[in-house]
């Protein structure tokens, strides 16, 4: 087996960032009670005005009048944690969250799926981007090995199980998730590397530091199997952001809706379906929150065009309070079935598909206001291809009566038939129906 680990060591920051339009100014996450407050993480703009993590609150504005502050939640980590977890099974079935900043997933299943581990590399780092995280990637035979390794050296790639301890060997032990207790006393004791450590005789170890220490290491270099929870995407998609102040239009909350239907985008594209029907909330100081409800006619997963239809939608919406909060929710989520086009399709390549015009047109004009028409059963031909019918259902589906072959069309005036006889091709039929019109 191989284990890709997935490590977010800004995870919180990350998290808050993008849930904002660009911010150029200092940022820094806080944390704890109203007189001492401190910060957890801080952005580049920070750390270059000369503020740190663990600095207090007081003492950072007093030194950055332009500090823009965000309070750090471990909710919204886990939520982020999740959101990771999601997007990575859609490459693996077994996935397991290691919080608070790591996610691992097998991908030696995956590799004939998705090309070698260095095309599958590009493509997790490609979209952990898009998705607005930074990360660091490692590649082991076990996922404890691949989560130290991600933590030393961004990139480590150890395929080879026998190649694992020499892999190892150069990792200090303080980076290697050994018991806190058993990490600091080794260093103590002049011993600083995995490579040394390996080196000791196991049963002083154990007569020394108990049989935690040599599970740890057992469990690091694969020789003892260690039970992992695998995570499962949960039935429904619920996600919100807190808006850091009131927003009284529209356009101030493209930015936070484009990054929810984004990550719900990535959310049914993990579960190989998609979505077709979607709640936005608008989360209100003193009101009830105002829900827009958006379906659509086909499941869709593709993050651009929920967007679109969103925006479309949102447009016709006045807001009759300032909004604080902003959420989508989704449990409509079916399988879906990407529309496959011909080979030789002769349309530009900027062309709309015609699902995608029908969705804007739908969220523009009202989910009423498009429909098709149908063949009826009248045999008055003014009438007969004339009945509104849902633009959702198939020609297939809709044309399953049998109807006799009869005129398509009639002249506005008659004209006399003139040449040789006509032929007939069907009839005579008699028509009982449409004389009370």
């Amino acid at each position: 087996m191989l284990w890709a680990c997935v490590l977010l060591p800004s995870l919180a920051l990350d998290g808050a960032l993008r849930r904002r339009p660009p911010l150029a100014q200092p940022f820094a996450l806080v944390h704890g009670p109203a007189r001492q407050r401190t910060l957890i993480a801080v952005n580049d703009s920070a750390r270059a005005a000369g503020l740190r993590p663990g600095q207090r609150l007081t003492e950072a504005e007093a030194s950055c009048g332009s500090l823009v502050t965000g309070e750090h939640s471990s909710r919204r980590l886990a939520a982020d944690l999740g959101l990771i977890a999601a997007w990575a099974y859609r490459y693996s079935s077994e996935v397991v969250l290691d919080p608070p900043r790591a996610v691992v997933l097998e991908i030696g299943k995956s590799l004939g799926l998705f090309g070698p581990w260095a095309k599958l590399e590009a493509r997790l780092r490609e979209e952990l981007a898009e998705l607005g995280f930074c990360h660091r990637i490692a590649l082991a035979p076990t996922p404890h090995a691949a989560k130290v390794l991600a933590r030393a050296h961004d990139g480590a790639c150890v395929a080879d199980p026998g190649a694992l301890p020499q892999a190892l060997a150069r990792i200090p032990v303080a980076r290697a998730g050994l018991p806190d207790n058993a990490a600091e006393a080794l260093s103590g004791m002049g011993l600083h590397t995995l490579g040394q450590l390996f080196g000791l005789p196991r049963a002083a170890l154990q007569r020394r530091f108990g049989e935690g220490l040599l599970q740890s290491l057992d469990v690091l270099s694969g020789q003892v199997p260690h039970a992992l929870a695998r995570y499962r995407p949960p039935p429904r998609f619920d996600a919100r952001i807190e808006l850091p102040a009131e927003a009284s239009n529209i356009q101030s909350l493209l930015f936070p809706l484009r990054r929810l239907l984004g990550d719900l985008a990535a959310f049914v594209a993990a579960r190989d379906g998609g979505v077709q029907r979607f709640v936005i909330r608008f989360g209100h100081a003193d009101a009830a929150p105002t829900d827009i409800t958006l379906g659509l006619l086909a499941p869709e997963r593709d993050a651009a065009a929920l967007f679109e239809v969103a925006k479309l939608r949102l447009e016709q919406v006045r807001l009759a309070h300032p909004v604080l909060e902003l959420g989508v929710h989704a449990d409509a989520l079916p399988p879906l079935a990407p529309a496959g086009r011909d080979l030789f399709d002769a349309r530009p390549a900027h062309a709309l598909p015609w699902e995608a015009l029908r969705e804007r047109l739908r969220a523009r004009l009202g989910a009423d206001a498009v429909y098709r028409i149908a063949a009826d059963a009248d045999p008055r031909p003014e009438r007969a291809s004339t009945r509104p019918c849902d633009v959702s259902r198939s020609q297939a589906v809709s044309g399953q009566v049998v109807l006799p072959v009869r005129p398509a069309w009639l002249l506005a005036r008659p004209i006399p038939l003139r040449g040789p006889p006509p032929r007939i091709l069907a009839g005579p039929e008699r028509l009982e129906t449409g004389w009370w019109d």
